[in-house]
């Protein structure tokens, strides 16, 4: 395994305010690795953080051992791909030509192909020629997913990627992101779901209040003790014949 991205001493205030507080993160090749957390954890901006798009005010972030500081947009992009939570589409361009902006750093014709491909893995190959401001959000949602697939970058970043889909649109989007990660890329999401996250993530990592306060194997971080002080649950994990099952309910 290869690292793709590590955090160092990551700190990011906004407006004055502390978001971020000495992270230490890294993430290999082959792995995804959920970023959890209540809103307001700090989870976006370490993403963002991570890949140079939010001004660190303490530590280094780097990707594939290149300290992002140093890297133009273009070599970023070359080296991570992002998938922002917002949806937000100014244009209603065909959906396959949203997906090719993925494949900017390729030929035409190879981008446009890479865009067919990716929208037919998210079984949106018959809607190829459709607008994207003629669909609903979660057709949309599925255009920008096949964007970021169709990226060649070695580092996959989606934020709540999951996010107003329905159930089988869920599943189907998390395990074309582990199929991403067993292919050699790695892969970083942040998810609210925890049962979403314990059946699809390799490793988990907890965010309270701009720290880490958790980062290993699911049974290492959805503890009784975790899910109680940064969850407010009262709850533990089971092992079904489907996967892995939280069991919870808020604390009294």
């Amino acid at each position: 395994m290869s690292e793709l991205l590590r955090l160092e001493g990551a700190s990011v205030s906004l407006d004055g305010r502390p978001v971020l507080d000495g992270i230490d993160l890294t993430v290999s090749s082959g792995e995804l690795v959920g970023v959890l957390g209540p809103n307001g954890a700090g989870k976006t901006t370490l993403l963002r953080a991570a890949l140079g798009l939010t001004r660190l005010t303490a530590g280094h972030a780097f990707l594939s051992g290149r300290d992002v500081a140093s890297l133009s947009p273009e070599h970023r992009a070359g080296l991570a791909a992002y998938l922002p939570q917002e949806r937000r589409l100014a244009w209603s361009l065909a959906a396959w030509r949203i997906a090719a902006l993925g494949a900017v750093d390729r030929p035409p014709a190879m981008a446009r192909e890479a865009a067919l491909r990716a929208l037919e893995r998210v079984e949106m190959s018959g809607l190829a020629e459709r607008g994207v401001l003629d669909m609903s959000g979660g057709e949309r949602a599925r255009v920008l997913l096949a964007r970021l697939l169709a990226t060649r970058a070695p580092l996959l970043v989606a934020d709540e990627p999951v996010a107003g889909l329905d159930v089988e649109a869920q599943f189907h989007t998390l395990d074309l992101l582990r199929e991403e990660a067993q292919a050699g890329r790695a892969v970083v999401v942040t998810l609210h779901d925890l049962t979403l996250a314990a059946r699809a993530c390799d490793r988990l990592v907890i965010v309270d209040k701009g720290r880490i306060v958790a980062d290993g194997s699911v049974v290492e971080t959805l503890t009784p003790v975790s899910l109680a002080q940064v969850f407010g649950l009262t709850g533990a994990l089971f092992e079904t014949p489907a996967g892995t099952v939280l069991a919870a309910r808020r604390s009294p």
